[in-house]
């Protein structure tokens, strides 16, 4: 349903944006009446289709508990993609027959595919983290930093469905990681928080939530679709944060088992701590860019959440006072410390001892309660999709007859002074939320296309040229070459006049495949084994050319001297003679293992990098 939305308003969109070039092409008067009149139902579609959306997202999050009410929270719907092709990576910059490793092309496509769709549980994350530890090989392997490749990849926006297209595998990245953080709500929201247990796993995933798009806002920027922008990261951060604080109250509520003066006080400080962030996130959500891009649904919702616990602050404030007259003195401190400046009147000292000071503030602190209460109820009832959220309405409901019920007890006939104004209470919490970044470590996975080589040699920073396959004929000589290294082995040296020349075999190409078995991740010594066991029909040997390196390899081997990439061994160590001619002949072969500590130098140059493409997308690798 998610996806058939998604392409009616990008289709709508389109339409859109046909009918206002012809509005502003055309000079017909006649002509522009008829567009404005289509535009104007196009428009009505498009706000149409965005509040299903909304609703959509709204239904992500089934009522669990039903005998102790909770606030329901907000999740967030994941993005929905279009499929990608990446079959015409290999043959572009490898240089080899896609057809070859149509297994792999098949295995990240059914990954991709996978997680398009993931569970809503453990499961789904993992499948998610799979798949984006899996784009970190994808682009070692095949994007290189000063170009893009021809693959589309196609997002639509979590909250609005407008479609977006990059070439940039940066743009699928932090895609993947903005649906991460959006499971992440949906398991938050579907906790049952009539117990500890079920508050704490809420509380953690909110947290991982916060993180996850905490994480996105730093390391990504210039995203091309509004949900992963900067403005609307920290909105859905602070959301996350407030979500948790929320949990915090309810636990708090939940825990507290004795019905103490200091017990209520530190229930009323919670609650107003609560109030207090989703005040913040309120603020968030008006700011220009936000305003008229953030569902009327979650404006509303945060809105009746900070009016909610706010008059809740009050609430338990009057149940302190009125309820628990002994207190010793540690709680007498505690309230001194209660209001956010010292109230006009009598010394709060004072307050404490006397029962008819503490009434009338506790009916201050009840109508100041009572009023915010018919505020949320106010605001709950402007938005239609809240006022089908039956849970909410019996919240607001329940905790506002509450609150009259208390002021009921509390007013008499005889008490004709005017109500005071309540002191504002400072907000106070026990637990601050805990943003937790994402430790993509938990999830190990094996890089799908090693058979093209090792990382180090065949990556997408170096350009290689086709394969070309040679057939040797030994002769009395040998085969007339110099090998060096291992996985995979070079040809260091080509015997001027040797079969190896007169083949067509030249001095820098890697060795790939020896008798049509590939060798990339071969050592030095199998080669050679390979290479001495060839019959006399001769051998046949695919090798490739190493074009080049883009320059960041260049600046580390100009700036480090060679026993730095070698990681300071002897050089001795390094270098050995293998015979690979007939017996009794002077053909050798230097053996230098180029796979050690040198291919990891550029490797940690280019990965501390920031990549731009032509879009504009940043990606810090």
């Amino acid at each position: 349903r998610r996806a058939r939305i998604n392409q009616q308003i990008n289709k709508e969109m389109r339409m859109r944006a046909g009918a206002e070039n012809l509005f502003r092409a055309t000079t017909n008067n006649k002509v522009k009446e008829t567009v404005a009149l289509e535009l104007s139902f196009v428009n009505s579609n498009l706000q149409l289709l965005k509040e299903e959306l909304e609703e959509l997202n709204r239904g992500i999050n089934p009522p669990i508990r039903v005998e102790a009410i909770n606030v329901p929270m907000i999740p967030l719907g994941l993005k929905e993609t279009k499929e990608a092709d990446f079959t015409d990576f290999i043959c572009e910059h490898y240089g080899e027959d896609s057809a070859l490793y149509d297994k792999e092309i098949k295995e990240l496509m059914e990954l991709r595919q996978a997680m398009r769709t993931p569970s809503r549980n453990q499961a789904g994350l993992e499948l998610l983290m799979e798949y984006y530890n899996q784009l970190y090989y994808v682009d070692q392997r095949f994007f290189p930093a000063h170009r893009n490749l021809g693959v589309h990849f196609h997002w639509y926006d979590s909250l609005t469905g407008v479609p977006s297209c990059q070439r940039a595998l940066a743009f699928e990245k932090g895609s993947v990681l903005f649906n991460i953080g959006a499971l992440y709500t949906q398991i938050g929201a579907r906790q049952d928080r009539s117990a500890a247990a079920g508050i704490d796993r809420a509380i953690d995933a909110f947290q991982r939530a916060a993180g996850a798009f905490n994480y996105l806002k730093e390391n990504f920027s210039n995203a091309p679709s509004l949900d992963m922008s900067g403005p609307s990261l920290c909105m859905l951060v602070r959301l996350m944060v407030a979500q948790v604080q929320e949990c915090v109250f309810e636990r708090v509520t939940l825990t507290t088992h004795s019905a103490h003066f200091s017990s209520h006080l530190r229930l009323a400080q919670e609650a107003a701590r609560v109030s207090d962030v989703y005040l913040l996130v309120q603020q968030t959500m008006t700011q220009p860019l936000m305003k008229d891009y953030v569902p009327f649904s979650w404006a509303s919702m945060v809105q009746v959440k900070s009016e909610h616990f706010r008059a809740l602050a009050h609430y338990y404030a009057a149940v302190a006072l009125c309820d628990h007259m002994c207190t010793d003195e540690e709680a007498e401190k505690s309230f001194l410390q209660f209001y956010v400046s010292v109230p006009a009147g009598p010394p709060l000292s004072q307050v404490l001892q006397d029962p008819e000071k503490r009434r009338k503030l506790g009916k201050a602190h009840l109508r100041r309660a009572v009023i915010r209460h018919e505020e949320a109820m106010r605001v709950h009832g402007l938005c239609k999709i809240l006022r089908k959220m039956d849970i909410l309405q019996d919240v607001l409901s329940l905790t506002h007859k509450r609150s009259l019920d208390k002021y009921s007890e509390l007013d008499r006939e005889d008490d004709f002074d005017e109500t005071a104004e309540a002191p504002e209470i400072k907000s106070h919490t026990h637990q601050k939320p805990d943003i937790t970044a994402p430790n993509f470590s938990t999830v190990q996975v094996t890089d799908i296309f090693q058979r093209l080589g090792p990382l180090s040699v065949f990556c997408a920073r170096a350009r290689w040229g086709p394969v070309r396959l040679i057939c040797l004929q030994r002769r009395e000589g040998g085969l007339g070459l110099t090998l060096r290294g291992d996985s995979p082995v070079l040809v260091a040296g080509v015997v001027p006049g040797g079969c190896a020349e007169e083949a067509g075999l030249r001095e820098g190409d890697y060795i790939v495949a020896v008798d049509g078995e590939d060798c990339k991740w071969a050592k030095h010594g199998e080669v050679v084994h390979m290479l001495k066991s060839c019959s006399d029909k001769g051998v046949e040997i695919s090798t490739q050319l190493f074009l080049l390196l883009q320059f960041f390899f260049v600046f580390c081997v100009e700036l480090l001297p060679y026993s730095s990439f070698v990681g300071q061994k002897d050089l001795a160590e390094w270098d050995s003679e293998v015979s690979i001619g007939e017996a009794g002949s002077e053909e050798s072969v230097v053996s230098t293992d180029t796979d050690g500590e040198d291919g990891h130098a550029y490797e940690c140059s280019m990965r501390t990098h920031v990549a731009l493409d032509a879009s504009g997308w940043h990606a810090y690798k």
